[in-house]
């Protein structure tokens, strides 16, 4: 056995540490475009000179090796404090803007964090800017003037080193802690090193072939780590990314226009909403990546017509750093509704029972994975981290099977199957028959609590405008391609889906507040 610890100059030669991303583009590509949003625009010798700058900036404030909380909206600004964030060594704390300040403030202390990056327009809001001065910590302010004590991201790289900064980073050090959309109790922290996000992008880089002459979109909230990948991605490779500070359908439309965007990255409903304007064509785009739900046929068509015929779903979760399976639905037209395809090339994909036997094709089970793209663990969890990596694997909480053909077909998560009369039902797939009506524009199903099938089936539906649709023709559309137990029991029709910042329906949600309707609405029945 070969015994050769490593040298100290050995550990700086191979060190993997996220920060260095921008600045190795920026020797390679200093004047190609890194950011747009609006009408600010860096190059990549900008962003990594303004990046080191604040990198210095909290070196000095807090040294390295601290929890450094965000909570920005997407911005240039918001590119720039996370990259400094990794240059220092110290560790990323992004934080779901739209959380309620109890949320917010449990993260924060939580996180343990010793400052805090936050927008002047969120700062401004006196609940939460009462809950930042009681945490006691510096403020940095980003897209406004800052303050006394609170100096605005321009203030704060003033007077600052514009080189790298000498600062020693372990490949499996802590990078960021990211908190999960925890829908009961209080949300986990998941604990990721630089190697584990560096993996992710290497092998995303591979799966996609990003180059520097790609223009990426940037939609999605960046403190949610699909965006944050996407981000990192274009980085490494010297790619632009396009800022989207909201969702507008009609500006969206003229930036892919206007800036060329090649890499569209959105949720099944963004794509609809922009080919809703049947004028829309745009040419550059040569990859379509979407996640979070399926796509109907109807709309992967008219993507494939209009927009790009690469379409590419990816998968992924806070705990095991995106992506981990993508899926090409044009590659396999025959394989419908929720398949996630194969893994990525940095992850190892099974299929568990509960005794940690893993299955062969055909056999239900957990959806489990590994590779150096999965947490370190839950921040103060132990007991957590432990029951997502029993059996020396990373446990999801997704059931799913894999094909004859090789390709994973998701069935529902574990804790949405829905148990009625004896048999098991997928909410996701009776969720795909349910949008594949044409007059349903969202749907949601889960199993509520019933006297006699234990749960019963319910789905919650958005019409689309416009459209004539009532229970009875959406019931018989059901018939029509599911099982007699599968149908729903009941359809509400509701304006809207409760869902977190990145688009993700919360059952949860939902469950609270209808299981006293559905219970009345049985009560009805046996009347």
């Amino acid at each position: 056995m070969i015994d050769m610890p490593l040298s100290e100059a050995s550990r700086r030669i191979r060190r993997v540490a996220l920060g260095d991303l921008v600045h190795r583009t920026a020797r390679k590509f200093g004047d190609r475009p890194a950011l747009v949003d609006g009408d600010v625009r860096l190059n990549y010798a900008e962003l990594d000179a303004r990046s080191s700058r604040f990198a210095h900036h909290l070196l000095g404030a807090i040294g390295s090796g601290r929890q450094v909380g965000m909570l920005c909206g997407n911005s240039a600004e918001m590119v720039v404090a996370t990259n400094g964030i990794h240059k220092s060594g110290n560790v990323w704390v992004p934080v779901n803007t739209k959380l309620d300040v109890a949320a917010i403030d449990y993260i924060l202390r939580h996180a343990e964090v010793s400052a805090v990056v936050v927008d002047e327009a969120l700062r401004a809001d006196p609940a939460l800017g009462a809950a930042l001065h009681a945490l006691g910590v510096p403020l940095v302010v980003t897209l406004g003037g800052g303050a006394p004590g609170a100096p605005s991201l321009a203030q704060a790289e003033a007077g600052q080193p514009d080189t790298l900064p000498e600062v020693d980073i372990e490949g499996e050090q802590p990078a960021l802690l990211m908190y999960t959309s925890g829908t009961t109790g209080h949300p986990k922290g998941v604990v990721h090193s630089h190697l584990s996000v560096m993996t992710a992008i290497a092998g995303n880089v591979a799966t996609v072939g990003y180059t520097e002459r790609d223009v990426v979109s940037c939609l999605l909230p960046l403190f949610h780590c699909a965006q944050h990948g996407l981000a990192a991605n274009a980085s490494a490779v010297g790619a632009c990314l396009v800022i989207a500070r909201a969702f507008d359908p009609a500006l969206l439309r003229q930036s892919i226009l206007d800036e060329g965007i090649t890499i569209f990255f959105g949720l099944p409903m963004m794509y609809a909403a922009l080919l809703a304007d049947p004028g829309f064509a745009p040419t550059t785009v040569r990859q379509g990546i979407y996640a979070m739900a399926p796509v109907p046929e109807p709309l992967l068509k008219a993507i494939a017509a209009r927009m790009t015929p690469n379409l590419m779903l990816g998968t992924g979760q806070t705990e095991i750093y995106p992506v981990t399976m993508t899926f090409k639905p044009a590659e396999h037209p025959a394989l419908g509704g929720n398949y996630w395809g194969v893994s990525a090339i940095h992850c190892e994909t099974a299929v568990m029972d509960d005794e940690g036997r893993l299955l062969p094709p055909g056999q239900v089970g957990e959806i489990v994975h590994r590779g150096a793209n999965v947490m370190l663990g839950y921040f103060k969890d132990p007991e957590a981290t432990a029951a997502a990596q029993r059996f020396g694997w990373h446990h999801t909480g997704d059931l799913g099977m894999w094909s004859d053909e090789g390709q994973m077909l998701f069935l529902d998560r574990k804790k949405d199957m829905i148990k009625t009369g004896g048999e098991n039902v997928a909410s996701v797939k009776v969720e795909a028959v349910v949008l594949a009506h044409p007059g349903v524009a969202g749907a949601a199903v889960l199993g509520l609590p019933h006297p006699r099938w234990a749960e019963a089936v319910c789905a919650f539906v958005v019409r689309k405008p416009g459209a004539d649709l009532d229970e009875a023709t959406l019931l018989a559309h059901c018939r029509q391609q599911l099982g007699g137990f599968e149908v729903p029991k009941l359809v509400h029709f509701v304006d809207a889906l409760p869902a977190t910042a990145t688009g993700k329906v919360q059952k949860n949600v939902l469950r609270q507040q209808f299981a006293p309707w559905a219970e009345q609405a049985w009560a009805r029945e046996s009347a």
